[in-house]
């Protein structure tokens, strides 16, 4: 895949695909800014394989060449072998690697979730994997912090899910469950007609008050991570959180336009976080224990696996 000089840019990748990352690294010393950023411009190229190839076929080679690349250790693409140095140098079990691209590449088939157990699968395959990695980018030295960088990364991506359901339509994608919108089809979904608009409204609130339940975990396990790290993944999420209470204030209704943080909303829950944050107890304290709860619909899919990556998440 032939990339622009832009896209060999960890920067430039971040500040234009990732703006709420991007403003958020700023908290974070410069060793571990360096290495969250171009662990998001690997999986930034990871998703684009599936998202920008015009061809299925195309994308499904490139996707299974990268596949190939990550286990066996090289490759002359500049942007993966960067990836590969930050996954040898952070310890990074490859089998999150691999499910990461697992769930990327089952974006280049018909997207059609059938429910909110198959969502989370979903979920943690393209964003549980990254708060996975992102532990050893950070240097998080304790495994019990696995579960909660799950949950995190799993709240964003239900967040992207409830904002992006038009974008996503307009390609013929759907991520929102077929149960809660009684099987409708992606173009359905572009703008919903008045007899379906109730429901659909229903669903994306439905999944960002699941999205909140996992927001909720994970910032209960923030207080495992070095403590600028603490504050920029803490301002992440209340960035991308963000993004869901607008849409709630919206009454639900994504079809009117996309919705993005402003720089002033930005500043305002950075300030909020700076100043309330570090004199609340869970910011401090290790959480007594993790709702295992939020990881069930994870364990018909892989349980060992998951757990054993998760044992090993330092």
């Amino acid at each position: 895949m032939t990339l622009a000089n832009d896209n060999l840019d960890p920067d430039r990748v971040l500040a234009a695909k990732g703006k709420s990352f991007y403003w958020a690294r700023h908290l974070l010393g410069p060793r571990h800014a360096s290495r969250a950023t171009r662990l998001y411009r690997f999986c930034r190229y990871v998703d684009d394989l599936a998202d920008e190839d015009q061809s299925v076929a195309s994308a499904k080679k490139n996707i299974a060449a990268l596949r190939d690349s990550i286990l066996s250790g090289s490759t002359e693409d500049v942007v993966v072998q960067d990836g590969i140095t930050l996954i040898n140098d952070c310890q990074i079990d490859k089998r999150v690697v691999l499910d990461l691209i697992a769930g990327v590449c089952s974006d280049t088939e018909p997207v059609r979730m059938a429910d909110e157990a198959h969502l989370i699968q979903y979920c943690y395959q393209v964003a549980g994997t990254v708060g996975l990695m992102m532990c050893n980018v950070l240097d998080v030295d304790h495994p019990e912090a696995a579960a909660f960088a799950i949950d995190l990364g799993m709240a964003m991506q239900l967040t992207n899910v409830c904002r992006d359901i038009q974008a996503d339509a307009l390609v013929d994608r759907r991520y929102i469950p077929s149960a809660l919108v009684n099987g409708l089809a992606p173009s359905e979904l572009i703008e919903p007609s008045d007899a379906h608009k109730k429901m659909v409204q229903q669903a994306v609130a439905t999944l960002l008050n699941l999205a909140d339940d996992y927001y909720q975990s994970g910032e209960q396990g923030l207080s495992y991570l070095p403590f600028r790290a603490r504050l920029s993944i803490l301002v992440a999420a209340r960035l991308y959180r963000e993004i869901g209470q607008q849409l709630r204030r919206e009454h639900y209704e994504y079809w009117h336009q996309r919705i993005v943080v402003s720089k002033a909303k930005k500043f305002m829950l950075t300030i909020e976080v700076l100043l309330t944050a570090p004199f609340t107890v869970k910011f401090w304290r290790y959480p007594s224990q993790h709702n295992d709860r939020l990881h069930a619909p994870l364990a018909p899919r892989d349980s060992k696996t998951l757990l054993s990556v998760q044992g090993h998440a330092n």
